[in-house]
């Protein structure tokens, strides 16, 4: 059955790659894009099965307005789907306040004020989905990503808290992680300017294989995409969707070690219980 998505990020990567795979399947699809003129060819081919409208993540007016916009046009919006944001490469020392700033802006805060202007509108209609995009990265860390990290185990960490509150009202979550996957990720990588300090270390490593193109990826966009519609259609999907070999192995053998450690402090953590007398 057609269903009416709403989707971030539309006009490149994985957000491009789900606005074609939704229009060729039969459904609906409002798509956010901060230059608009992006797709042009789509909404010649597909008309008003596209809704196109501009967005902008660090902008919170722009995101209640083309939310609620977009409610009001349409009879029901299914899917709203969260995949706006880009990486910032760079040792922490390397980063400037700019940098920093500009990343958590789009990636957690814009997320967080899209969700937020979008739960109010979910349960007026009833229940709905709301897709995160986040990454293997929000369950584990490479050197030189500290930012692209805190941005996204800090909007695991909401999603998690608030898919509680609102599982009353019809109203579920999907977090999407993603392993390293071919979209243009890299090529809108932003870079801080290195310090020759940090030539030597893990991080100088990964900036030497980004920048050689030695960093593996393994993980398809079309495959990946069409998982993430697969498990969005589903009755009962998973709160956490491992996407990619590179995703699957990564996340377990971060959440083994964890484990492992915490089976070892177990006599610590008991005895930071309250003794009472």
């Amino acid at each position: 059955m057609p269903k009416t998505w709403f989707i971030t990020g539309a006009s490149s990567g994985l957000g491009l790659e789900m606005t074609q795979q939704l229009l060729t399947q039969g459904h609906k699809v409002v798509a956010t894009i901060r230059r608009l003129g992006a797709l042009a060819k789509l909404a010649q081919e597909y008309g008003d099965r596209l809704d196109i409208v501009q967005l902008d993540l660090v902008k919170p007016k722009s995101i209640s307005s083309a939310v609620e916009g977009a409610f009001e046009r349409h009879d029901r919006i299914d899917v709203i789907v969260s995949n706006a944001g880009y990486g910032l490469f760079g040792a922490a020392e390397e980063l400037t306040n700019g940098e920093i700033d500009r990343q958590i802006a789009t990636n957690l805060t814009g997320s967080i004020h899209l969700i937020r202007a979008a739960l109010p509108l979910l349960r007026k209609q009833g229940g709905g989905r709301i897709v995160q995009v986040s990454s293997e990265g929000g369950q584990i860390a490479y050197p030189g990503f500290s930012l692209y990290h805190a941005t996204k185990w800090g909007i695991e960490g909401f999603v998690e808290a608030v898919a509680q509150e609102v599982a009353p009202f019809g109203i579920d979550f999907i977090i999407a992680e993603p392993g390293p996957t071919g979209t243009n990720f890299g090529a809108n990588l932003v870079r801080a300017t290195p310090m020759d300090a940090y030539d030597e270390t893990l991080a100088g490593a990964v900036r030497r294989a980004i920048t050689e193109g030695s960093f593996e990826i393994k993980g398809d966009a079309v495959r990946t995409v069409a998982a993430i519609i697969s498990a969005a259609e589903s009755e009962t999907p998973p709160l956490r969707l491992a996407l990619g070999s590179t995703a699957y192995s990564s996340i377990s053998q971060a959440l083994s070690a964890r484990l492992s450690a915490l089976e070892a402090q177990r006599g610590v953590a008991n005895s930071a219980d309250r003794q009472d007398p």
